[in-house]
């Protein structure tokens, strides 16, 4: 825990915040923290800055803080992520958010098994858990847009072109493609299929929605391994 992550519910006063969960747990086993440490903290979609431990106990702590600094810049991305399986889905999301990326469509594709959607990881109470578990690592208080489109045709033939616009668009799909462009500076839309990439129906339709595929060459990664291997090239 990189950032202690408050909310506005942890708010006692406008200076002050009481915690009794997880936080308090790791403040207390990992970081054995003790009154008059300073920690970096911030709060949940608002500013960071500096929270000075003024009591802890195995009940609760409570802190001073001082919070004055913006939250690090977005990455001008909108990413169209094949559902992956669940347990890759709780990796995946922690590295998203930890990564910056601004928005996130979770879709179908005609490889991911039916039964991925009915996990409970997707529940929006576990989606938000992942992802302020990225925040934290990577002192970030802003959460990335999460949307489910659990029909893949619909949404690239109706949604996906005015969110592409005005972007670059591009599918990591491995073939004789153009390689994948490095250091961008402007807004893109990057949709990553399943391990075992889209198949040839979805790369065209996606491809008339704005996209062009690219690739990363010969291997063949893990969606957990794609994702921050292809964020970090690209910008």
């Amino acid at each position: 825990m990189n950032l202690l992550l408050l909310s506005p519910a942890d708010f006692i006063a406008a200076d002050r915040v009481r915690i009794t969960d997880r936080r308090l747990q790791h403040l207390n086993t990992v970081n054995k923290a003790s009154v008059g440490q300073t920690l970096r903290a911030g709060c949940l979609g608002g500013l960071q800055g500096q929270a000075t431990l003024l009591s802890i106990d195995q009940t609760a702590a409570e802190l001073h803080v001082n919070l004055q600094d913006p939250a690090p810049a977005k990455l001008p991305l909108t990413l169209l992520l094949a559902l992956p399986r669940p347990k890759m889905l709780r990796r995946t999301l922690q590295t998203i958010a930890s990564m910056g990326v601004d928005k996130l469509i979770l879709i179908n594709s005609y490889r991911v098994e039916k039964s991925f959607w009915q996990t409970p990881f997707l529940q929006p109470e576990a989606i938000h858990a992942e992802l302020i578990l990225g925040l934290e690592q990577a002192r970030d208080t802003i959460l990335p847009e999460v949307i489910l489109a659990k029909r893949f045709k619909p949404f690239v033939q109706d949604q996906l072109p005015a969110l592409a616009a005005k972007t670059r668009g591009l599918i990591a799909h491995p073939g004789d493609y153009p390689e994948c462009p490095r250091a961008l500076s402007e807004p893109v839309t990057l949709a990553i299929g399943p391990e075992g990439g889209w198949i040839a129906y979805e790369v065209d339709l996606l491809s008339q929605a704005g996209l062009q595929p690219v690739q990363l060459g010969q291997r063949i990664l893990r969606v957990e391994t794609a994702v921050p291997v292809l964020l970090a090239r690209l910008f």
